[in-house]
């Protein structure tokens, strides 16, 4: 029976004024919504028995499949890597290397510029990055020590296409004038949906809220948010390092 056929079988048998069309309806209707009746305690063993056999499946996946190849595709990566949710996809010739105990998403996308000479991602020790996020590079990337990245992030190196719609319409390249290095100094926070354009640094310590467009450098320990983001107001904290220092003086 072709795709046609059952087509327009269902459409009869959903809209067709017959006795036979509207029994036959109700029939398949009720097949489809079928329900074993089980007690509420069989539901929670069979959620139980779900959570149980997921979860041990990703830690084993996890553990033999996807950390070994994303580390595969790394120059260089420390030690306690976590990845959560698959596989990173990556595109283009890019260097990444990370440092020790990354988390990140497997729905994540690393790019590298194609015309660049070697776009490289440098991410350091205990750094976040969450799901969706996408990191374009254009020539380079620094994610320092301690940053923290929220869902579906986007830290925009190279646009990918020329400023001029005749190029664009041509499918040329964006021109190196378009591109530019972000460099996120060590505990840096960005909320979720923040973009970040190329030739941008974000200073050590900075917050940066929820759906901000980052378009130029932003001063250390400072919250800023908006599009363009601006500077909030100026943060009352003490740098990572300082903090330790007090800490081991006290002790």
């Amino acid at each position: 029976m072709s795709t046609l056929s059952v087509y327009r079988l269902k459409q009869w048998l959903k809209e067709g004024d017959s006795p036979l069309a509207s029994g036959l309806f109700q029939i398949a209707k009720s097949i489809r919504y079928f329900e074993l009746p089980m007690p509420r305690f069989l539901n929670q063993i069979f959620y139980g028995l779900h959570r149980t056999i997921t979860t041990q499946w990703q830690a084993f996946i996890h553990l033999v499949f996807y950390v070994p190849a994303f580390k595969g595709r790394l120059s260089s990566y420390g030690k306690r890597t976590l990845l959560y949710g698959g596989l990173p996809f990556f595109s283009g010739p890019l260097t990444m290397s990370i440092g020790d105990d990354c988390r990140i998403s497997g729905q994540t996308t690393f790019s590298g510029r194609t015309t660049s000479e070697n776009p490289t991602l440098t991410v350091g020790n205990n750094v976040d990055i969450s799901w969706q996020t996408t990191i374009a590079v254009g020539n380079k990337v620094v994610i320092s020590d301690n940053v923290r990245i929220a869902g579906q992030g986007f830290l925009c190196g190279y646009p990918g296409h020329p400023i001029d719609p005749t190029d664009r319409a041509l499918g040329k390249a964006d021109l190196n004038s378009q591109v530019g290095d972000i460099v996120l100094e060590k505990d840096v926070w960005l909320g979720s949906r923040v973009s970040i354009i190329g030739n941008v640094t974000v200073g050590e310590g900075t917050i940066v809220a929820s759906g901000s467009v980052v378009t130029k450098s932003l001063p250390p320990f400072v919250l800023a948010g908006g599009n363009p983001a601006k500077v909030i107001k100026q943060l009352d904290i003490t740098s990572a390092e300082s903090i330790k220092e007090e800490i081991h003086h006290e002790a």
